[in-house]
Parts: structure tokens; sequence; C-alpha cells
């Protein structure tokens, strides 16, 4: 198996500090006795995250087996296994000028690309990014459609250079909505809630499509949606327009979800006639799996206290959202019960989230022998002057959350490479299979890619190995997204 990434990446993700820890510590509340030590919590949590090769195993062979009851009917596992009706995949014959708008968080972005078919293919792109005031989060649905649908026609309107519409043409857009969906075809799909701190009244229940198209019209913008993706999706789309074998896409970011390529006559679930293709995109949204997860009391902690209780469990062990407070959540219990500080516990230490991912991750790239940047960010986010031993401990509790959660995300892979394997063999192990990868904890966390990467080839072996390419596709959504509307375009593929 192959594993690439960017070299320069953990500079840009890892927040560098350099703060002099010369006054004292913030600290409140006096710690209990002291009866248990900081190393029995750390032993304690390494037996409960351990992920030995059985583990993998059983969590595959779940994955596998949740995505086929997922397929036989809504509802018929924690795997929603959502259709995208995305029955047609770039080809590179794509011509002309097509957009995307990517929501996804509390940014959007606008993009547009100029293709250039076979001989000249991507000719060039543009892109920028907007932020998404506080306020339309938990504003109207008109209000925050507006808002996007303003930001894209003033992107539209700087349009010239190499980007040329063709004469008598409306303009169109792939639409990356990272938000559940229930999609009813490829330009349509009804929200089935919002996430990720979105709270924006009259959406639930309504064709997202029709909300932007409707925006845009107010906007007198000269635009479509000609296709609807999520991230994952369009990752897929993106990367496959280089790549004929690419196969599989994953998200592991602040989030995570994965998409794959599907047979039309392995859905049960699925009425009406079948594609020309006889395949399409199958968005699993596997970060609600949660069969057999190794979980220990801080997740089950940081999952009651969480906004939504019991779901997405297999994405609050892997995703950039939750590591860091897996791990703030550790110190804590090792500051109240084994004195880790002291006899404080630091006042910035019992903040939800106060430690990131970003944190923990830069603390691992610390290779000096005093590991001195693991002692500025510890000053500089919980408030603590350190000794190198207490350092040492904070290391290890950060490396066993990341590699507990690289070897989840690579069994997850696995399970779906084993479930195309099972119902088409020799198609996934018997030659070269791409599994495109998107998304910042994936791009810039090395120690989490590697054990993922340790993961997949523990559970496959080196032979089947050999044929797995797990390669970045770095915004691979942004022009996915775009190519699905050049792809579906509704003048069809007069190019």
């Amino acid at each position: 198996m192959s594993i690439t990434a960017s070299p320069q990446a953990v500079r840009s993700f890892c927040i560098t500090r350099s703060a002099k820890m010369v006054s004292r510590p913030k600290v409140v509340m006096a710690v209990r006795s002291n009866t248990i030590s900081a190393a029995s919590i750390l032993t304690k949590l390494q037996k409960d995250c351990a992920t030995p090769l059985p583990v993998l195993r059983h969590m595959a062979d779940a994955m596998a087996h949740d995505m086929r009851a997922g397929l036989a009917t809504d509802g018929g596992s924690d795997l929603k296994m959502i259709l995208s009706y995305v029955d047609a995949l770039p080809t590179g014959n794509e011509k002309g000028l097509f957009y995307a708008l990517d929501l996804g968080g509390t940014n959007f972005r606008v993009l547009r690309v100029q293709l250039g078919g076979k001989e000249e293919g991507v000719i060039s792109t543009e892109f920028e990014q907007v932020s998404i005031p506080p306020e339309l989060m938990f504003g109207t649905s008109e209000e925050l459609f507006d808002f996007i649908a303003s930001g894209l026609a003033k992107f539209a309107q700087k349009e010239g250079g190499k980007f040329h519409l063709q004469q008598g043409r409306t303009r169109e857009t792939g639409f990356t909505f990272s938000f559940p969906v229930k999609q009813t075809s490829i330009d349509s799909g009804i929200l089935i809630k919002w996430t990720k701190g979105f709270a924006v009244s009259g959406t639930a229940g309504k064709d997202v499509v029709a909300c932007l198209n409707e925006a845009m019209k107010r906007q007198e913008l000269d635009m479509r949606v000609s296709a609807l993706v999520n991230d994952a999706v369009g990752t897929l789309a993106g990367a496959r327009y280089w790549d004929d074998d690419v196969m599989v896409a994953v998200i592991l970011g602040t989030g995570t979800n994965a998409c794959y390529v599907e047979r039309m006559d392995a859905i049960p679930k699925l009425q009406g006639p079948s594609s020309k293709s006889g395949s399409t995109i199958v968005n699993t949204e596997w970060g609600s799996f949660s069969n057999g997860l190794p979980l220990t009391e801080f997740d089950r902690e940081m999952d009651a206290e969480s906004i939504n209780p019991h779901e997405q469990i297999f994405e609050k062990t892997i995703s950039g959202m939750y590591l860091g407070e897996i791990v703030r959540r550790v110190l804590l219990r090792m500051a109240e019960g084994a004195e880790l500080f002291g006899h404080f516990v630091p006042e910035k230490l019992l903040m939800p989230f106060a430690l990131r991912t970003p944190d923990i991750c830069a603390m691992q790239q610390d290779m000096s022998k005093d590991l001195e940047e693991v002692g500025s960010i510890l000053y500089d986010v919980i408030g603590v002057n350190s000794s190198t031993n207490l350092r040492k401990v904070v290391i290890d509790v950060c490396n066993t959350i990341a590699k507990r959660g690289g070897r989840l995300a690579g069994a997850g892979i696995v399970g779906i490479l084993q479930k195309m394997e099972h119902d088409s063999k020799g198609l996934i192990f018997g030659k070269r299979t791409v599994v495109a990868m998107d998304g910042g904890l994936y791009e810039h966390y090395p120690q989490y890619r590697r054990y993922l990467q340790e993961a997949v080839s523990e559970l496959l072996g080196p032979e089947i190995s050999r044929n797995i390419v797990i390669e970045h596709s770095k915004d691979g959504s942004g022009i996915g997204a775009a190519l699905l509307a050049a792809t579906n375009s509704k003048y069809g593929h007069d190019f």
C-alpha cells in the first residue's frame, strides 16, 4: 500500500507557540487527596483504547455488515447509506465554465473552473472563501441563503480572463452541502437536520437546492444548481477526474465521512430503473457507526454532555473536532485525581474544547530533548508550567488517542473495501484501487496518517496492500462539485 501527503502540512495545521513562562498561571479548585497515579490512569486509558488486530477485524467486518443492512432498507443500520444519484463520473471530456459552492461549516467557498476537455484539461481555477456571520447560523433560511447567493453573485461578477461562458447558456454550479440530507435526485435534497453548530429555522424538511435557487433569483444571479453533493462525493469525483482507479473517498477533518462506487444491483432499497452505467456513488455517513468500538469513560462522558448524545460515535472517536477534547478530559482526570499539575486544577483545563486537535498534533511534532514546544503549548493553552516528565505523560495521552483514531479510521476503510470485494471478486483487491483522502486532520497530522496506514496494512496483509493506494486529494470536493455540474449539465454532453 502507498500513501502520500503534503510534506509541509504540519506547519500550517499546528500552531507554533513561543510564550515565555514567567507569570504565575491562574489555577482554581484544590484537588482531593492523591489516591491514584497519573501512570495508572494512563495505563487504563491505553488498555481501553487498544486496537489489536482482532478488534480491528471485528470492526471492519461490522462496518461491512452495517453497510449491507443500510443498503437493504432505510433505517436498516446505523449507516444511512444515502444514494447520491451521481450515476456518471467525470471522464475528462468536459468543456466549459462551471462553478462550485461549498457549504460545510462557518465559512463557505465559491470556485469556478474552465474545462478544456481531454486536450487541455483544467485550464484555470479561481476561488474565494467567505465567513458566515454567527447570527446567520441561528437565523432564518432566507437570511442564510440570501447571504450565500450574494457572495456567489459578487464572485461571478469578477469573471474574466481565462473564464468564458458559452453564449446563450446559464451558469451552472455544483453545490457541496455537507449536512445530512435525504437526496431525491442529482439536483435536489431534503435537509434532515442542521449540524456543526447551525440552527437555522425554516429549512429542515425543505429542498436545500430550491432554497439556493430561489435566493439566486432574488439576487438576480443567472445561475442554477445542476448537482448537489456532499464533500466526500465531491472528493471522489474530483479525484476520479485524474485517476480512473479511484473507488472510495474519505473525509477526515473537523468531521468525517466516506463514500464509494456501488453497483446498483447491490442496492435492494433502490427503486426505479438503473442508470446506464449500472453504478452510483453511495454516501455512507459513517460517522454514525458504533458497532464494536473501543470506548473509554472519557468518550462516554463527552458523548453524554454533547449536543447529540448517542449519535455520531465513530465521528467522536476519529475526527478532528473531538480528539483534543478527549485528551483534555484525560488530563483533567489526572489533575483532579493524581495531582498531575500539583495541588490545584488549572482553570483553563476545566473549559470544554479548550485543548484542540491542532494543539495535540503540534505537541506530537516536538522532537526536542526537553519537549520545549510541548511546555509552551501547555502554558499557552492550559496555563501551567511543566516539567519534562509531565510533558512526556501528556505526549503519551495524545499519542494514545491519536493512535486509536487513526487505526479505527483505517479499519473503517478496510470495511468498505471488503464489502466491495465481496460483491465483485477481484474488483478491488485484485487490481490497483485508490482511496482518495481529504480533510485537515488527515493532511496535517503525520502520526494519525501513519497509524491509519498501519491498520490497513495489518488487516489486508502485504500482498493485497500493494494494490491499495491511499492518496491525498487536497480540496478535491470543490473542483469535484464543479466537475459534477459539468457531467450533469442541462445542456447534456454537447461539449
